[in-house]
């Protein structure tokens, strides 16, 4: 799935599980992470630059961060800047886990074999793989579908509770962000 689902998914979680920004803000970062295993796209486009071809994405992306091992890395990481640590540890480590999810379902390449199977155990085994030959194209219905209503509910949600995951970012942006989307709100309704 496509980084921003994955953003919107961990809000969703958090917005429903915590009042607290900072670990609101963790438990998103967590649904996330573990597509930090594709920077290795940077590494592989700056490689021309230098006289030389890497392959680290191919090799590396779903495999270095994308199961049990980068989970626990994460959530002990995270959970130490939590408010609440054990309940933080535990929605991160939850947050995470919709990302495999979300990748076990959407994250299909452009063919039907372009299949992106979740190694569970990777780096340090390869004894758990799922995969699932019903895979959605990552720019399929079934994903975009999800992303917008996702859209729609982290807009909704900032209307009624006065911050959204812009706030992630900047929390000056964010205050204008839903300022505008409450006036936008209030001219619809009241015409």
């Amino acid at each position: 799935m496509h980084v921003v689902t994955h953003l919107l998914m961990g809000w969703t979680l958090a917005e429903h599980t915590t009042k607290s920004p900072r670990d609101r803000a963790l438990i998103t970062v967590a649904s996330m992470a573990p597509d930090l295993d594709g920077l290795g796209l940077i590494v592989d486009a700056a490689a021309p630059l230098f006289d030389g071809t890497m392959q680290w994405y191919d090799r590396f992306h779903h495999l270095l961060l994308h199961g049990l091992p980068g989970a626990l890395v994460c959530t002990a990481l995270l959970a130490c800047f939590a408010n609440a640590k054990w309940r933080a540890a535990w929605l991160i480590f939850v947050s995470y886990h919709l990302h495999l999810l979300g990748d076990f379902f959407g994250s299909r390449g452009g063919s039907e074999t372009a299949i992106w199977p979740i190694h569970y155990l990777a780096p340090l085994s390869e004894e758990l793989i799922f995969s699932w030959s019903g895979q959605w194209e990552l720019t399929s219905w079934q994903n975009t579908t999800l992303t917008v209503a996702l859209m729609a509910y982290a807009l909704a949600l900032a209307v009624r509770c006065g911050y959204s995951p812009v706030g992630l970012f900047s929390a000056r942006v964010d205050a204008v962000f839903v300022e505008t989307l409450r006036r936008r709100w209030h001219s619809l309704r009241h015409g």
